[in-house]
């Protein structure tokens, strides 16, 4: 067999992969395929997808309309944004004087594509960003020059915690216009709600600095009141929906279980969302129509109250399963969870070389078990800090999205991983 040579086009620069990416292509050197039934995807970002005991039935097929063949507008169907708004002054607004419309409403095809559209429109203005954090951010955060992206730094040992104190003494001394986060953090699991996440509002408010919530897991939330539903948004807390610089991210990848449809919505003040949708009319055009339109039903209240409840039961379920696994293998979190499908470990406590992130990145691949190395959370923009190693080495993202099954076959092999590594120690 010849040897293609790698040729290297010097238009054209070297663009990273995100950590998901990064690790299945790792894995795919290995034979990994999303239908080979022998590996155990602990580094997925997405949830299960099939069924659910209590959950509405999956839909299966859609239809396409006559006028289907034609463009969706860029800022997403009418009737799908109708719903959208609805949703949310159901959910987070009943009895507020102030309610969202379809005109505060953008949908994209796809989480990426709504965060890049809201990126594109900023201005030349300092934006906060938190380490760690979705490692998607780190490109996201360098492509667009207007900006100038300022990282905040969470400590493990407070919890990761980051209070309206601490967002007020950041906005003042770093002078941030706007702040991004994902709430719930994607990877460590740690919610900003209630009572706390109002009082960000309100210094967003007092402050004139836009949030930028990245809210996909929202109603992956795990410590929620008794009998309350077990979802939370920043629309909750807003007083203008047009005057309030608060903007959300959501849509069906996640909270819905729906991650191929690529169905996502901004949501937000007017000003907001047009800005938002001129920057979709030269980035990506718009979305899908067809999957637009199918997607209307699942936004009815009583649908997303059952799926919630479902999704809640059998994923708390994976949740204290994983944690307790890895607990007994030696891998402890420096926070439990409040929210998402992840589980955020330190390997530090284990023998070498599976007491770096890496390391156990790729011992766990020769066990046909996937995770994602701690560093890639190390968000990172332009690479302008300085070549040392990351503060999250020794770290991993587990994640519970898949079966329960699959859970348990990785927790076997992991553990069959640790042993062998202590006996070689």
């Amino acid at each position: 067999m010849s040897v293609v040579e790698e040729h290297s086009i010097t238009a054209f620069r070297q663009v990273p992969r995100t950590g998901v990416i990064f690790v299945t292509t790792e894995a795919q050197r290995l034979g990994f395929s999303a239908k080979n039934p022998d590996w155990c995807n602990l580094g997925q970002g997405q949830p299960e997808t099939g069924e659910l005991p209590g959950a509405p039935p999956r839909v299966h097929t859609i239809p396409v309309d006559v006028d289907d063949q034609e463009y969706a507008p860029v800022q997403g169907l009418p009737e799908l944004r109708e719903a959208i708004a609805a949703l949310y002054n159901r959910l987070y607004r009943k009895g507020k004087r102030s309610q969202y419309g379809p005109e505060n409403v953008s949908v994209s095809g796809g989480g990426r594509t709504s965060l890049t559209r809201a990126a594109a429109a900023l201005g030349s203005i300092n934006l906060g960003h938190f380490l760690p954090d979705y490692t998607a951010y780190e490109e996201l955060l360098d492509i667009f020059k207007a900006f100038t992206p300022i990282p905040i730094l969470l400590e493990g040992e407070r919890g990761y915690a980051f209070s309206a104190d601490d967002l007020r003494r950041e906005v003042l001394g770093r002078g941030l216009s706007a702040v991004l986060l994902s709430n719930p953090c994607n990877p460590t699991g740690k919610v900003v709600q209630g009572k706390e996440l109002e009082r960000w509002v309100e210094v967003s408010r007092e402050l004139d600095c836009t949030l930028l919530v990245d809210e996909f897991y929202s109603h992956y939330i795990w410590n929620s009141p008794p009998g309350v539903l077990p979802v939370e948004s920043a629309a909750r807390y807003v007083d203008d929906v047009n005057k309030d610089p608060v903007v959300v991210f959501d849509g069906l990848t996640k909270n819905w279980r729906y991650p191929g449809w690529r169905v996502t919505w901004t949501v937000g003040p007017r000003q907001v969302i047009d800005a938002v949708a001129s920057a979709g009319s030269f980035l990506d055009g718009g979305g899908n129509k067809p999957v637009q339109r199918a997607a209307i039903p699942l936004l009815d209240e009583a649908f997303v109250v059952q799926e919630t409840m479902a999704l809640h039961k059998v994923f708390q379920e994976k949740r204290d399963r994983l944690l307790s696994g890895l607990l007994r293998l030696g891998i402890r979190a420096d926070r439990v969870p409040d929210g998402t499908f992840y589980v955020w470990g330190n390997v530090s406590q284990l023998p070498a070389p599976i007491n770096d992130g890496m390391g156990f990145f790729r011992a766990a691949l020769e066990k046909k078990v996937i995770t994602v190395p701690g560093e890639f959370f190390d968000v990172n923009p332009g690479k302008r800090r300085a070549a040392r190693a990351s503060r999250f080495r020794q770290y991993v993202r587990f994640s519970f999205g898949p079966t329960m099954a699959t859970l348990e076959t990785a927790l076997s092999r992991l553990e069959q991983l640790v042993a062998e590594a202590m006996k070689a120690a």
